[in-house]
C-alpha cells in the first residue's frame, strides 16, 4: 500500500508566536495520526518560484491515514489556532508504491 504525505511549504509567516502554538497542536495531531515527520525546517535551495522558508513533509502510512489525520479533532483545532499567522501551500499526496 502506498504511503500518504502532507506536504507544506509556508510562503510567509506573519505572527511567528501564533504559528508557535499551532504547532504544538498539529505535533499532537500527527502522532495520534501516526505520522512521522520527515523535513521540517527552512528550505536549503530555491528554484524557480520557490521561496526560501519553512517546509514540512509528514509521512503516514497510507493516504487513508493522512486525510484522517487532517480531519481529527485536535488537527482541526490546530487549524483554527493557525488562523492567518500564514500563507501556505498544503497538499495531501499518494507516495509511489
Amino acid at each position: 500500500m502506498a504511503k500518504g504525505y502532507w506536504v507544506s511549504v509556508y510562503t510567509k509567516i506573519l505572527k511567528p508566536e501564533q504559528v508557535a502554538e499551532y504547532a504544538k497542536l498539529a505535533t499532537q495531531a500527527i502522532a495520534e495520526g501516526g505520522g512521522r515527520p520527515l523535513v521540517r525546517g527552512v528550505a536549503s535551495m530555491v528554484q524557480g518560484e520557490g521561496v526560501l522558508e519553512r517546509t514540512v513533509v509528514i509521512e503516514y502510512d497510507s493516504l487513508e491515514a493522512a486525510i484522517a489525520a487532517y480531519n481529527s479533532a485536535t488537527y482541526q483545532q490546530a487549524l483554527k489556532v493557525l488562523g492567518d499567522s500564514v500563507v501556505r501551500d498544503f497538499r495531501i499526496a499518494e507516495g509511489v508504491a
